[in-house]
């Protein structure tokens, strides 16, 4: 951080990463004290404000994300990753969880900023999770010893393409409560208050998902952001699930809703998703709305499910998925796919490759001021 009279300016990067935009910060640039370091990061964004207009936040869930890089603090890494989600409404910065869409641009900004030495070709990037104390590892293409970023690659929900970049997520399996059935059991039943007694799927990978199935939520899962949002009983019902399944675990879930494929209306495009195209539609509700596509660390995470015999992801999915080994989930901007490897050792399911594919660009690169005042705060 560079002090000056009123305002004190802050070193930043912004990335698209996937179908999210963050900004990215050194660690070495934002305050120690936990506390002077989160309102830094709250005035970063603009936030607390809806419109998030006094800062680099765009007023939207995907757009309100922080990436803090550093160091690796593990031999077995090169790079140490932080993710934060910045509430828009209130002056909270979460990180109980990490982001799998701005996931895909630590390897390039590690690279671009030194963190990593560029490999002729492609480099690998083993990425620390510190958020989950695991290891993401990124292929990242680099043809000359530089991050490519033009390429013929494309992901739903993001406008043209790029260069591919490949995240396996393998070691984040059962990150956050020891294992990827964290209750033992592929269906569980959950008392949800306002429901009853509801069945879900909790399944531990990257991050926690809890998934329901959309007809038990009175949904037929091909609905769009603007349905869902202004469904205020829905939300609610799918905040209450989410509550539930964090209390019985003591760890952050987030929620989705899933079902058997099905055509639906791509709400970016405007065109039509056959029922074809997909193995399993998945609609995730995220701080209050409807993800208006997938989240990346959700996206492993369902996919994993899917390939589990008995849980409410492989009851929607179709057949084909096992002998494919990828799976192709319907959000409502088109389809995300997630290649999944099993193998059976000592009775118990092994993963040892689940991958996504994204492709992330550098968008600009300065300062962003904060006022002084939010340094001093008691």
């Amino acid at each position: 951080m560079v002090e000056g009279t009123e305002m004190v300016r802050v070193p930043v990067v912004i990335y698209r990463g996937g179908t999210s935009k963050g900004v990215f910060v050194k660690e070495v640039d934002l305050p120690k004290d936990e506390k002077t370091r989160d309102r830094v990061v709250s005035a970063l964004f603009g936030s607390p404000d809806k419109r998030q207009i006094d800062g680099l936040g765009g007023a939207d869930p995907l757009t309100s994300k922080l990436a803090i890089i550093g160091p690796s603090s593990r031999p077995d890494a090169d790079v140490d990753y932080t993710f934060a989600q910045v509430d828009i409404n209130s002056p909270t910065v979460y990180f109980g969880a990490v982001c799998g869409n701005i996931t895909a641009g630590v390897g390039p900004y590690a690279i671009d900023e030194g963190f990593v030495r560029a490999e002729e070709g492609e480099t690998r990037i083993r990425i620390h999770a510190t958020n989950i104390g695991r290891i993401i590892e990124a292929r990242v293409p680099t043809p000359n010893r530089t991050v490519q970023v033009g390429g013929d690659f494309s992901i739903d929900g993001v406008p043209g393409t790029g260069a591919k970049i490949e995240l396996n997520w393998a070691d984040t399996a059962g990150a956050n409560t020891g294992q990827v059935l964290p209750t033992g059991n592929p269906v569980d039943r959950l008392t949800v208050e306002g429901l009853g007694e509801i069945e879900v799927s909790i399944v531990d990978v990257g991050n926690t998902g809890v998934f329901v199935r959309a007809k038990d939520l009175g949904m037929m899962g091909t609905e769009t952001p603007e349905e869902v949002d202004a469904n205020e009983e829905l939300i609610r019902r799918c905040d209450a699930i989410t509550t539930a399944a964090t209390e019985k675990l003591g760890k952050i879930t987030l929620a989705t809703y899933v079902a058997p494929p099905a055509e639906y209306t791509d709400h970016i495009t405007g065109q039509t998703v056959g029922a074809d195209q997909s193995d399993v539609l998945v609609r995730m509700i995220f701080m209050g709305k409807l993800h208006k596509t997938y989240a990346a660390s959700l996206t492993n995470c369902c996919g994993t499910a899917a390939m589990i015999p008995g849980t409410l992801v492989n009851e929607a999915a179709s057949e084909s998925i096992a002998q494919q080994g990828q799976v192709r989930l319907g959000h409502p901007g088109g389809i995300a796919d997630v290649e999944v490897t099993v193998e059976e050792k000592d009775g118990k399911l092994a993963f040892p490759r689940i991958s996504v594919c994204r492709t992330a660009r550098r968008i600009m690169e300065g300062y962003a001021f904060v006022r002084r005042e939010v340094l001093e705060a008691p």
